[in-house]
């Protein structure tokens, strides 16, 4: 059996694991200074090049900062829900685009979260969410915008519906299911929808969080949920009809 080279870049990416599992579990601690190069050189055996290519990775993930000066060094970073939402809509999007699953899954799990946030929204929305959306409104009301624009423009409404329940938590868990699934779902049904019905109801959705009405956006989003699985069943038989015909 031949003998499975280790290269440098096999042996940065396992000591940026090494000091990442040790950040996650708090061995290291938000503000602490991580051991010099050398050190690190020596603990794992390794070139200082290659220590510098771990930290490279792990600053890159936002986990450490570096400093320069006699003080200077790396540094576990103090990592915000922000810092990390690119993270998580990158896994997502990996994620459904690499595994099998349905529209009806997609679907489904995306409007579950987002009806979750709804009462939330409701109550602690501000008035900079609710001038997002209006805009969002608006600009989907102009005809001569393109899909790749709607689908912007329709992300960043329900991701001002999402943030108005202003709980970095659900905002960072949900960060995957409106900007990698939406566009999906978006990507699938534009063929088929009417850009006038998704506008009112969108509009049903904001007058509800500007008249704290939750259930008035609960049934508002179960229309939207409702609507969008019969676009896909529309378009998913369409291509079907088009198989068997030709």
């Amino acid at each position: 059996m031949k003998k499975t080279r280790t290269t440098p870049s096999d042996l940065s990416a396992t000591i940026a694991k090494n000091i990442r599992d040790a950040i996650v579990s708090g061995a290291l601690i938000v503000d602490e200074r991580l051991p010099s190069e050398a050190d690190l050189s020596e603990q794992f055996n390794v070139s200082r090049p290659t220590v510098r290519e771990a930290l490279k990775r792990l600053a890159a993930q936002s986990l450490i900062r570096t400093q320069r000066g006699a003080t200077g060094g790396a540094f576990v970073n103090h990592i915000s829900f922000q810092d990390a939402y690119p993270q998580q809509i990158t896994t997502s999007t990996l994620l459904l685009s690499m595994n099998d699953v349905s529209f009806e899954t997609a679907c489904e799990a995306r409007f579950a979260l987002e009806r979750a946030c709804a009462p939330l929204s409701a109550q602690r929305r501000s008035a900079d969410h609710l001038a997002t959306m209006r805009t969002e409104i608006f600009r989907q009301s102009q005809p001569g915008l393109s899909d790749e624009a709607w689908c912007a423009s329709d992300v960043s409404f329900h991701r001002a519906l999402v943030d108005g329940a202003a709980n970095p938590v659900l905002s960072y868990q949900l960060a995957g299911a409106i900007e990698a699934i939406e566009p999906l779902m978006n990507m699938i049904t534009f063929t088929a929808r009417s850009r006038a019905e998704i506008i009112a109801l969108h509009t049903e959705i904001a007058d509800g969080l500007e008249d704290q009405a939750p259930d008035k956006v609960d049934g508002a989003l179960i229309a939207l949920e409702t609507y969008t699985r019969q676009l896909a069943k529309d378009v998913f038989s369409r291509q079907k009809s088009a198989k068997t015909t030709t």
